[in-house]
């Protein structure tokens, strides 16, 4: 039994992590983070390093909790959400866990492309979640 969750070092991805980690927790279930380097728009190398230290924070987050884990930190060029739902499939997961941004009232009317195929093309269900003043 797994979950799948699509992490990137915003409140979004911050979010997502969360509340996947609290699932797995209450399923004792294994959590996998799935992280697309193609998802984190910035790629200068400080950048590339804020981020790398953010994967090791996020690794040793779920170790401390006691989380049976394993990040996949993916460089394929595959939009995020493909890179989900592939390893969703893979893994067999019972449920991904995605995270949503705020956007604005034109925004509104258009799902992001990413969220949208995942909730539309996903090989289970899956979780949405909204960032709050805790992410940031």
């Amino acid at each position: 039994m797994t979950i799948v969750v699509g992490y990137v070092p915003k409140p979004e991805g911050r979010a997502a992590l969360r509340r996947a980690a609290e699932e797995a927790r209450l399923r004792k279930q294994r959590l996998v983070v799935v992280s697309s380097l193609r998802a984190v728009r910035d790629t200068g190398a400080d950048a590339d390093n804020q981020y790398e230290k953010e994967l090791l924070s996020v690794r040793d987050a779920l170790e401390a909790a006691g989380i049976e884990h394993e990040v996949r930190q993916l460089v394929r060029g595959q939009e995020p959400s493909e890179d989900l739902i592939a390893i969703a499939e893979e893994v067999h997961a019972d449920v991904i866990v995605i995270g949503l941004r705020r956007r604005s009232p034109v925004g509104k009317l258009i799902l992001g492309s990413n969220a949208q195929r995942v909730l539309l093309d996903a090989p289970c269900p899956v979780l949405a979640v909204k960032a709050d003043e805790d992410d940031r």
